[in-house]
């Protein structure tokens, strides 16, 4: 690689890392090596993430603690278990695949997320948070019962421990398992500032003054005497942590025994004390405090921001603005507004307020914002609690994320008929993020719920129109899907209009093909009947509008007419929205062929949008290949 040395665009030569083919090589460094290799380890995600975009935030935050890891265990074998796993870059790095790291997020490139199927040192995938202390905890499980000797280390954020699953997991460990470190990974943030009780108690804990003075004395005491004091320390930091805050340290009511908090940018206390904890005969938890964005201003100066994003300026941090707004823009402006003429409107999010765009409902009404945190569970029925009470909750989680409430959308919101506005932001493929984020399956967790209305906009003034039905409609909950990233430029109505529950648009009548565009592909759907049009065929194209309930007068009447149906949607086809056209032709005696352009039944990998669909034929041509068998004879005219 080639060397600047302006510190504005840092791009220094990295002999260390790139001469790192396997966690090996990692223990033949000494000291003073590894500090440098962590100035290595940042320059380089500085300067890749600013081409390729990514997680920056977060991994230069976990540089020291990921070293350390692979300074004293042994990958494969030992597990390292990372929740959410958008930290795992450094990690990625360390275990050859460093070479690689300019791929990463790109089209047949490293997944921005850890797999499994890309790494023998990658023993868990994932993508959403609050998964790691249960299948780290599964795993120690396994190897007790199998007789193995091998570490499960589960890393958590912070902001994993006010998930539900993460609780549930520290009720199990100490009745599970002797051998178990869990690293909480203390920063404060996870997609954006932190909420909630347990958030307080880690910052009361990281600005006691006591605390303070004992990971001093820790750092000073660890590079004085060395290892062999390591256990006296140990026991120092855990007599100065009891009786700060409670009677005993939080988690040791769980039977998990607590070290720190400490320096997570410290290589040589973090080396040393899992040397330590290694040993141990007990679930430890080792609580270390660190810096999001640590090594770039601009990463520190705005950590929410820096968590995940596209390609920046290095120099500066800024990023390309302009252009239309996104959905998610759209939708925070607009449910603000009505917001403001209607007392009743509340919104709820699970730790998103800047990935949904409720901050700009937060900076101007927060009296009625509430952030749960990532409790997507708690999220749901908390606003089943709000519209019991005669409010208009809107409920703003990806669709990706919705997932995790969906025993709370059939039981308590449309069992009993709870008028919760449930927004799904992400709905559709989600690009560069891959399988654990693409929002391909909302349509099929929901349309077959009894009560449920579910509908998805071809434009940003559609899109507000749908909010303002939504906000009218009091008789049972409402679902709206919308995807990610900007819409086609349609400017919402000052005044939006109310639409008739189960109504579509015909947008333009014919007789030989009907084209029943969904949402953000209706613009394939547009581009497929023009060339249609252009071969000498008659095409009607359909805005549907609503999944469910269908506009069965208006289907139906073009099924009858039409020689072939064509729908498109951004979903998976098994038991997406071409499916219930199936079925309703079915039931209805109509026997009009039905061709569906949507995603095949897999997980899709990540990439581009444009790559991905091309790929998997969602795409014009596509449609215009499937339905011209079904058209013969027809005298095609220039």
């Amino acid at each position: 690689m080639t060397s600047d040395s302006s510190s504005s665009q840092p791009d220094p030569e990295t002999p260390l890392l790139s001469n790192l083919k396997s966690p090996d090589d990692l223990k033949s460094l000494n000291d003073g090596q590894l500090d440098q290799l962590a100035g290595e380890i940042r320059e380089t995600l500085i300067r890749t993430l600013s081409r390729t975009g990514g997680h920056l935030g977060p991994n230069l935050g976990v540089v020291e603690l990921t070293i350390a890891l692979h300074r004293i265990f042994e990958t494969p074998s030992d597990k390292f278990v990372m929740d959410v796993s958008h930290q795992g870059y450094v990690h990625k790095m360390l275990t050859g695949r460093g070479d690689r790291i300019e791929s990463i997020r790109q089209y047949e490139g490293l997944n921005g997320f850890l797999l499994r199927s890309e790494s023998a040192h990658d023993c868990y995938g994932a993508g959403h948070a609050g998964t790691a202390l249960s299948a780290a905890l599964g795993m120690a499980a396994a190897r007790d019962l199998q007789g193995g000797d091998e570490h499960v280390i589960a890393i958590a954020g912070d902001a994993a421990f006010t998930c539900g699953p993460t609780l549930e997991a520290l009720n199990n460990i100490a009745s599970t398992t002797k051998r178990f470190i869990v690293v909480l990974n203390d920063n404060e943030w996870s997609i954006d500032k932190n909420v909630g009780a347990i958030a307080k108690y880690f910052n009361a804990l990281q600005t006691n003054k006591a605390y303070s003075d004992v990971r001093q004395k820790a750092a000073d005491f660890v590079e004085k005497v060395g290892g062999q004091s390591v256990r006296r320390l140990a026991h120092k930091i855990e007599r100065s942590a009891k009786n700060l805050l409670f009677p005993n340290v939080l988690f040791e009511k769980f039977g998990v025994r607590y070290f720190g908090p400490l320096d997570g940018h410290n290589l040589p206390l973090l080396i040393r004390t899992f040397d330590y904890l290694k040993e141990q005969e007990e679930p430890v938890i080792l609580h270390i405090i660190t810096e999001k964005g640590r090594g770039y201003k601009p990463a520190l100066e705005k950590p929410g921001k820096f968590h995940g994003l596209g390609p920046y300026n290095v120099a500066d941090g800024s990023t390309s603005g302009g252009g239309a707004p996104t959905y998610s823009e759209v939708f925070g402006r607009t449910v603000t507004n009505f917001a403001k003429e209607d007392e009743k409107i509340v919104a709820v999010t699970a730790a998103m307020p800047g990935g949904t765009k409720l901050e700009i409902f937060k900076d101007e009404i927060p009296e009625r914002y509430f952030d749960v945190g990532i409790a997507e569970e708690h999220a749901a029925l908390f606003a089943c609690g709000l519209a019991s009470q005669g409010l208009k909750p809107f409920l703003a989680i990806y669709s990706t994320f919705m997932q995790r409430a969906y025993d709370m959308i059939i039981h308590d919101m449309a069992l009993q008929e709870l008028p919760v506005r449930l927004c799904m932001d992400r709905g559709g493929l989600s690009g560069d993020d891959g399988p654990t984020h693409h929002g391909l399956f909302d349509i099929g967790y929901l349309r077959h719920i009894p009560n449920m209305i579910h509908m998805q906009p071809i434009d940003e003034d559609e899109f507000s129109d749908m909010l303002w039905t939504m906000s009218q409609y009091d008789d049972g909950p409402t679902a709206i899907r919308y995807p990610r990233g900007a819409g086609v430029g349609a400017k919402p109505k000052e005044n939006p209009r109310l639409l008739e529950i189960g109504k579509g648009e015909l947008v333009k009548d014919g007789s030989d093909v009907a084209l029943i565009g969904l949402g953000f592909v209706h613009n394939l759907a547009v581009e497929a009947g023009e060339e249609l049009e252009a071969q000498g065929y008659s095409v009607a194209l359909v805005n549907p509008r609503f999944i469910k309930p269908l506009d069965e007068e208006l289907i139906l009447d073009v099924a009858k007419r039409c020689k072939v149906i064509c729908t498109f949607e951004d979903h998976v086809l098994k038991n997406g929205f071409g499916a219930s056209i199936i079925e309703l032709l079915h039931d209805a005696g109509v026997d009009t062929p039905v061709e569906r352009i949507g995603w095949p039944d897999e997980f899709v990998e990540h990439g581009k949008v444009d790559i991905l669909r091309a790929k998997h034929g969602i795409t014009a041509a596509a449609a215009i290949e499937k339905v011209l068998p079904h058209l013969p004879g027809k005298a095609a005219t220039a």
